[in-house]
């Protein structure tokens, strides 16, 4: 599904962000990437949109190279390629329905989505995209009016409109409280099983990892130190990732673990 192939990014002024990663994401996984702030985590996730571009290597997506993509077929691939940020990067002024249909942009003219002319299947996919993350009584109330959870969750409701066949999440709990953040996380697992899209997600909170994903990703200095299930994240692997015992502030319970 995602194939990374000896993929490196440099960044000006010498910064090594990623270090000859070879990497292979199955289709319907739920991965976790996790490391220290600088490890290279976000660099890994959002290079597989080209979000940030990689200074060497090749990134596949379904056996196509995202990499080499220009114009309107680098379009083609992001378009099944759904984003959650942290900061949940809704238009804060317009509705709830209006957020979602942007997911729906990249399938029409860029007139008719400056118009807001969206046909009728475009607006079922967006209803739907809300019922499947409870916000569908939200739909004509503007983004800047719900809570950070409920914008979050508009944020994913955007992704499923998308029909994207991935959906990359870069720390999309970071801002939340304790319960909004298994809410969020919740929903991520649910439609992962229910749907079978890829999802990759950046975690600050080791618990939240083991929780939740199927697969753990540990990164350090730009490598890839750890690749393993959650049974086998044990805390002595999350001591090796994070070079140091993993302290309270990096579980959402609040303690710190104890190297074994």
């Amino acid at each position: 599904m995602i194939r990374f192939n000896q993929v490196s990014k440099v960044y000006p002024g010498g910064t090594v962000g990623l270090n000859n990663i070879d990497l292979t994401i199955g289709k319907g996984e739920f991965v976790v990437i996790v490391g220290l702030s600088g490890a290279g985590k976000s660099t890994l996730l959002r290079s597989i949109n080209r979000l940030h571009e990689i200074t060497s290597g090749e990134i596949l997506i379904d056996g196509q190279s995202i990499t080499a993509a220009q114009g309107k077929r680098l379009r083609m691939m992001r378009r099944g390629i759904g984003m959650i940020f942290q900061s949940f990067n809704l238009v804060k002024r317009s509705t709830v329905i209006r957020n979602v249909l942007a997911g729906r942009v990249g399938y029409h003219s860029t007139l008719r989505t400056m118009l807001g002319l969206f046909p009728k299947p475009d607006m079922e996919l967006a209803f739907d995209a809300l019922r499947r993350v409870n916000m569908l009584e939200k739909a004509y109330q503007r983004a800047d009016q719900l809570s950070g959870g409920q914008q979050q969750r508009v944020s994913i409701a955007r992704a499923l409109a998308q029909e994207a066949k991935i959906i990359l999440a870069d720390e999309p709990v970071a801002s939340l409280d304790p319960l909004t953040t298994r809410q969020v996380m919740d929903d991520l697992r649910r439609i992962n099983r229910e749907t079978g899209i890829t999802t990759v997600v950046n975690l600050h909170y080791v618990d939240l990892a083991r929780e939740y994903a199927t697969r753990i990703i540990g990164v350090r200095a730009g490598e890839i130190v750890f690749d393993g299930t959650p049974i086998q994240a044990t805390d002595a692997a999350f001591s090796e990732i994070y070079g140091r015992p993993v302290s309270g502030d990096e579980r959402l319970g609040g303690q710190a673990l104890e190297a074994n």
